[in-house]
């Protein structure tokens, strides 16, 4: 699981955030500056949320001294200083990321994925990969093959994706059809194999389309 330094003197905020990304990380709270970087030198985080004004140390010193002692652990700073010039010394004494009070949830913990994607503390769901040779962006649908763009749209592309969640699962014509198609849909079953056909031939020579399988009166696997 995620682990996540919370270093938030406002009780308040502090436990909203624990409350919020208690099913998502194991978060632990401290209240000062002192504690902060003390707990970030004496464990492994994947992440630390970091205030500024905080007792003790304030969230700079504490930046500072880890990132002088060789602690390269993502920090996300929360702060109520909407200065220009604080952003820039935060960012260049080693803040990843800036997040001004007041906030959503939600945009924090949206923040807090990109920063574990950066750092490959979480895989990008967003990317699948079959093989190292085939890669499917689901975000712009985006389809390269060892490296080169190929052009699979609309259900073609669907139907891939399709394929790419649930490898080693026999899929039957009927239920790629209902799941691509719809039940409503006025074209035939007979669409299925049409557009397998397509794919296969824009992947030919990958190991995806060597690896996709035709099951006789039955429907498809990809192995």
């Amino acid at each position: 699981m995620i682990k996540i330094l919370l270093v938030e003197d406002d009780l308040s905020l502090s436990n909203s955030v624990y409350d919020f990304l208690e099913n998502f990380a194991d978060v632990v709270q401290v209240f000062d500056g002192d504690e902060g970087l003390y707990e970030a030198e004496m464990n492994i985080y994947d992440i630390i949320l970091l205030d500024l004004m905080l007792p003790e140390k304030n969230g700079f010193e504490v930046l500072s001294e880890l990132r002088e002692k060789g602690n390269k652990t993502p920090v996300l700073i929360m702060t109520a200083k909407e200065s220009i010039d604080d952003k820039i010394h935060g960012f260049n004494i080693g803040a990843d990321d800036y997040l001004t009070k007041p906030f959503y949830l939600d945009e924090l913990k949206a923040r807090i994925q990109v920063l574990l994607k950066r750092y490959g503390k979480i895989e990008d769901t967003s990317m699948i990969k079959y093989d190292d040779t085939l890669v499917v962006n689901t975000a712009n649908n985006a389809v390269l093959l060892s490296g080169e763009p190929v052009e699979i749209l609309g259900k073609e592309f669907d139907l891939l994706l399709y394929f790419l969640q649930n490898r080693n699962v026999i899929l039957p014509k009927e239920q790629i059809f209902d799941r691509i198609w719809g039940f409503d849909s006025d074209t035939t079953i007979t669409v299925v194999e049409v557009y397998m056909s397509k794919l296969r031939k824009k992947l030919k020579g990958s190991h995806f389309a060597d690896n996709l399988s035709t099951l006789r009166n039955v429907g498809y696997i990809l192995r």
